[in-house]
């Protein structure tokens, strides 16, 4: 089974879960701390993922981590499981796959806009009315300066990359150019 067969497989059952305890959003937020976590921490992903070292020992790793952050008794029992079935190596990709199977059951789309200037918050506000108009769900907006882009936009959203930027512009003509 691929990484990614098995991190969605994984990512469905958790929000199966969290859904039935209509708690989603709450196990969103702890799986990615968690994520976050293990991402940070090279050495303690390592020994978690080590066949050698013992589950029991890894167990109370982890019971430490979940009692630190705060997490919920289901979130407990998830991470429980990874580690007894010697999943936790999926566990960004559980995070990424959970996000987004969770964003489309609340009728959420996130979309990523890089500009070339800081956008103000009346004009972020607008692109975000437009793409929900857009789309018809509810639109959640991340923006970000690349000053590399000259001037323009660029947006992404829904895995499409949308380029009204300044740079890509200039590339299409010189592109045009440099053919005839």
């Amino acid at each position: 089974m691929s990484n990614s067969a098995i991190s969605i497989r994984y990512a469905k059952a958790l929000l199966s879960i969290a859904s039935e305890k209509k708690q989603v959003e709450q196990y969103a937020e702890e799986l990615a701390g968690v994520a976050a976590v293990m991402e940070r921490e090279d050495l303690l992903r390592l020994l978690l993922d080590s066949p050698t070292f013992p589950l029991q020992k890894k167990t109370a790793i982890m019971h430490d981590i979940v009692e630190h952050l705060g997490l919920n008794s289901g979130m407990r029992n998830f991470l429980d499981l990874l580690l007894e079935k010697r999943r936790i190596a999926y566990l960004q990709q559980i995070d990424v796959n959970y996000r987004k199977f969770a964003d489309e059951l609340s009728g959420i789309v996130r979309a990523k806009i890089k500009a070339a200037n800081k956008l103000t918050k009346k004009r972020a506000e607008n692109i975000q009315k437009g793409l929900e108009k857009q789309t018809g769900k509810q639109v959640i907006l991340s923006v970000e300066v690349d000053k590399a882009l000259i001037g323009g936009l660029q947006a992404e959203m829904g895995g499409k990359l949308f380029d009204g930027s300044v740079k890509t512009q200039l590339k299409r003509i010189a592109d045009t150019l440099a053919k005839g």
